[in-house]
């Protein structure tokens, strides 16, 4: 009888706190995969990094033995003064690229990877006001195309996403749940081979020095606006029509992160991924002061409103891809 009473007193607990039981092991499970990537990381990178170190060391004993009349202290300023030059994207090498990193094109380029917070890191500004004149920029310019990139996107996911979804759910009669999958997984099959398949082979092509895994492995870098840096396109001794390279990259990656916001839209509009976020919500309740201020008339009237809105929004889960429009302008979009 007790251990009846304590295991459903321990169902009930669980049940009222459940999206904190949720959340907590929502952040548990970032936490533990943050452990994973470091781990393995550590154990595949840290072999290579050894190797590294000992081949610079080796090289740099080498050339202090045949270059006598040169101190290890001289050798070390000047390598820490080619470097500091390198991390500005200045490089004293002979066969290193001709071209300005300042020129029109690279800072259009450059100005493109802030606004997308990309930031390769391959090119910084050099000067105090240019530093300055990055902080004013980016404060303005990352909230500006935050929102030039939401206004695109809700644009963009009427007519390729929800209105192909209605059409079939409406014209030949399939489960809308069943349509928006199938409709999620092809859109995802497409922007992966239009983004990243096609470009990786055209970049292995163009850039002399890439395979195809490390031009993908650009695209993904880019598109992600992760920016690690290590791979920047169009840096390459003499390149061809450097601008319009340029230019066309810049296109590339905001056309990218663009299909790639419409892609992460779509999925995020699956019921069941809808359901999925929802475990992890706060509830919202209602405010005690508010309930003691109605009166039992208006508390009665609100209770219907309620219950009408539930019904809505139960309606809206079941069919996450109608809009709110009359019935008159669906049959004529149907009928366009």
């Amino acid at each position: 009888m007790l251990q009846s009473l304590a295991g459903s007193s321990c169902v009930r607990l669980v049940e009222q706190h459940r999206s904190a039981w949720c959340f907590a092991l929502l952040v548990l499970g970032y936490l533990l995969y943050l452990v994973f990537g470091a781990v393995v990381f550590s154990s595949v990178e840290l072999p290579y990094e050894d190797l590294l170190r000992q081949e610079l060391g080796k090289l740099k004993q080498r050339f202090l033995e045949e270059h006598a009349c040169l101190s290890e202290q001289q050798l070390e300023q000047f390598l820490l003064r080619v470097l500091e030059a390198s991390n500005y994207g200045v490089s004293v090498l002979s066969n290193a690229s001709g071209n300005w990193n300042w020129d029109f094109t690279s800072s259009l380029f450059f100005a493109s990877t802030v606004l997308s917070t990309t930031g390769y890191g391959h090119t910084v500004p050099l000067s105090d006001g240019g530093k300055a004149f990055c902080i004013i920029y980016s404060v303005i310019g990352i909230p500006f195309t935050l929102l030039f990139l939401t206004a695109v996107v809700q644009r963009i996911i009427v007519y390729v996403t929800r209105r192909p979804v209605l059409y079939f759910h409406i014209r030949w009669g399939f489960s809308k749940q069943i349509v928006a999958i199938i409709h999620a997984i092809v859109l995802g099959f497409i922007t992966v081979s239009c983004f990243f398949l096609i470009p990786a082979a055209i970049f292995s092509v163009l850039e002399d020095d890439w395979n195809f895994l490390e031009s993908f492995y650009f695209c993904f870098i880019s598109l992600s606006t992760i920016g690690l840096g290590d791979y920047v396109p169009g840096e390459g001794y003499n390149q061809k029509f450097r601008e319009l390279y340029k230019i066309g990259i810049t296109c590339y990656l905001l056309l990218g992160l663009i299909a790639m916001l419409v892609v992460l839209e779509t999925f995020c509009e699956l019921h069941e991924l809808k359901k999925f976020r929802k475990l992890f919500y706060v509830k919202k309740d209602k405010e005690e002061d508010q309930v003691n201020i109605i009166e039992h008339d208006q508390l009665s009237f609100s209770s219907i409103s309620d219950q009408a809105a539930s019904m809505k929004d139960d309606q809206k889960a079941n069919e996450p891809f109608v809009t709110s429009q009359s019935p008159t302008s669906n049959d004529s979009s149907l009928n366009n």
